[in-house]
């Protein structure tokens, strides 16, 4: 979506789930993608760096939520989208749910 002149980079806390991106982006061909270890909480791109930050899944992840969207507003342009995809609760997930993938996926 970002084009021939755009650049994307995707950042995860966990060496099997950037593997399996790396492996994605090859696959589809793409040399303007780039995957980072890193936290969503410090993200590993310079102030006002993005068009657009796409938080899938998260967010409801983060101890402190407060922190998490402020990083998420440091990264972004003046005039950048911020987009999310999460499940929101009121309160506490179980640990033993928090392990169940079956819970979590669609």
């Amino acid at each position: 979506m970002v084009g021939p002149d755009g650049y994307v980079i995707g950042v995860d806390m966990t060496p099997a789930m950037l593997e399996k991106a790396r492996a994605s982006a090859v696959a589809a061909g793409t040399d303007n993608v780039e995957f980072c270890h890193g936290l969503a909480e410090k993200l590993p791109v310079p102030d006002e760096w993005a068009d657009v930050v796409i938080s899938n899944g998260v967010l409801n992840l983060f101890p402190d939520k407060s922190a998490g969207l402020r990083e998420m507003a440091r990264v972004l342009k003046p005039g950048g989208r911020l987009q999310i995809g999460d499940i929101l609760v009121e309160k506490a997930v179980p640990e033993s749910a928090k392990k169940n993938i079956d819970l979590w996926k669609g």
